[in-house]
């Protein structure tokens, strides 16, 4: 299980003589790591061509998926406009949410801004696709140079497949770009940094995480805590009072003073039940009450080979754990969305450390367990792959992106003008976000867009029969009329003026 001992291995066993000191052939053990010149011999190359195949894979998928119109939910078109509105020099307005909503009063992660300079060259969702596919591959470079200046031998290859494959990873670029995609490289250099004494460097990149999502400050105050107990206690101290202070401000000043509620909304994640209150000790109580969040659990730890449980690194998936298992959104509870891609770069570095912590056991089956975990976590990976998105890569009907569904959207699209105020559903809404102001549809009352455009298969609690007066029962201070229809597609536009005032609109 965890060991928080300083020297990492397990102590000496009767009649084991104590470690003396190393001879001029002897090879680092424990939790020595290979530092100096044998760190200097672990060559980039490998690593960097690997983490480009990964980079080419991840957004090979996540191209084919936008260019079908099979975006999974509204977040990435949230997330284009959120950057592209930081691309303009202006306060990051998500009409998506709502007209003229604040990102920040939703989720905080000011650091979507440094997507700004590839949207100028790139505008277009695309970009965050394949920022994010870089961000996961950067991860995987990390992740796999860092375990082989730890474990040596082909160990750092092995172990770039087993997390260039790992579910929460597929799963995370299937659900589109989130901004968590900048926690998984700082993660890994956090860890990295951790495991290889640097503990300066850890508290540095540590620091960043607080800007990427909210609740990430507790993870900075675990980073602190590990630091602590690695006997750099004023570091540890000050790093873990930072996070909390960090994770505090933001949920109750920073959100709140960005949000027109004036409060942190995902609160009712935690206490409500749909309309029903639920009270913290229920939640706390309920933290395993679902077999689909002990499955998730298992398969967290088991993609490991269960290794990472030898590592105290696996302290920092608590937080990110913790929320999600008290949620009441079933969403929060299982393998699939992006919500446990950053835990990814965590689990495999603590299997690095717990495989380099067992070597040298005095339980010979840890021992011997420890030599073959990393070809059996990557042959976890490879295995799971066959139920995973990035499967799909395999199947030639992956690659037609001429159906007539496809056809009958860029229809759509086509029907659509630049610069037009435009209600939609998620299937066109991110191919709109670049040149457009989009809105969700039946989410902005009072604006009289100037386009309704739907997809009749969206999958409408109740089947819409006629678009145009659906249109105008959506928006009763204006007429429409239907413009283009195409397969499932349908364009409508106002012909009635447009609204005087409308309702979150920004003056230029």
């Amino acid at each position: 299980m965890l060991e928080l001992n300083k020297s990492g291995t397990d102590r000496p066993g009767p009649g084991r003589l104590p470690a003396q000191g190393p001879g001029p052939d002897a090879r680092p053990v424990g939790d020595a790591p290979r530092t100096g010149a044998a760190a200097e011999r672990v060559p980039l190359r490998p690593y960097l061509i690997a983490g480009a195949i990964l980079c080419a894979l991840y957004f090979l998928y996540g191209y084919l998926q936008y260019t079908r119109f099979g975006s999974p939910s509204w977040d990435l078109g949230i997330f284009e406009q959120e950057v592209r509105a930081y691309a303009g020099f202006d306060a990051p307005v998500v009409d998506i949410k709502g007209p003229g909503y604040l990102i920040l009063g939703d989720h905080f992660s000011p650091i979507v801004a440094l997507l700004a300079p590839l949207y100028w060259l790139w505008p277009s969702a695309e970009a965050l696709l394949f920022a994010q596919a870089a961000l996961f591959a950067l991860g995987a470079v990390i992740v796999g140079r860092t375990t082989q200046q730890l474990l040596g031998g082909r160990s750092g290859l092995c172990v770039t497949v087993a997390y260039g494959l790992s579910w929460g990873i597929q799963e995370a670029v299937k659900a589109d770009f989130h901004e968590i995609a900048f926690a998984v490289p700082l993660l890994a250099l956090v860890c990295r940094a951790l495991l290889l004494k640097r503990y300066t460097a850890a508290l540095l990149w540590s620091l960043p995480l607080v800007l990427v999502k909210e609740d990430l400050g507790a993870t900075v105050a675990v980073v602190g805590f590990l630091l602590f107990v690695y006997g750099r206690r004023l570091q540890g101290a000050l790093l873990a009072a930072f996070g909390v202070a960090a994770f505090v401000v933001t949920l109750m000043v920073l959100i709140p003073a960005a949000s027109s509620a004036g409060t942190y909304d995902y609160w009712t994640k935690i206490d409500k039940n749909g309309e029903q209150d639920v009270s913290m000790v229920d939640s706390v109580l309920g933290v395993l009450n679902s077999s689909v969040k002990i499955e998730m659990l298992v398969f967290l730890i088991g993609i490991t080979a269960f290794m990472a449980l030898r590592s105290p690194l696996t302290l920092l998936i608590v937080p990110t754990l913790g929320w999600r298992l008290l949620s009441q959104d079933s969403n929060h509870w299982g393998m699939v969305w992006h919500y446990s891609a950053i835990l990814m770069p965590v689990l495999f570095l603590a299997l690095a450390d717990g495989v380099r912590r067992s070597r040298d056991s005095h339980r010979p089956w840890l021992a011997s367990y420890a030599k073959v975990a990393v070809p059996v976590a990557a042959a976890i990976a490879v295995a799971m792959t066959q139920h995973l998105p990035l499967r799909d890569l395999l199947r030639p009907e992956t690659y037609r992106t001429d159906d007539a569904r496809s056809q009958a959207a860029r229809a759509a699209l086509d029907a659509i003008p630049a610069g037009a105020r435009v209600e939609t559903d998620i299937t066109l809404m991110a191919h709109l976000t670049s040149d457009r102001t989009v809105y969700w549809v039946g989410g902005a009352p009072g604006t009289a867009p100037d386009i309704v455009a739907i997809n009749l298969d969206f999958g409408w609690s109740r089947p819409i029969q006629d678009p145009v007066a659906y249109a105008q029962q959506l928006h009763p201070e204006a007429r429409y009329r239907l413009k283009h229809r195409g397969g499932s597609f349908v364009v409508m536009e106002r012909t009635t003026p447009e609204p005087a005032e409308i309702p979150g609109a920004r003056d230029d």
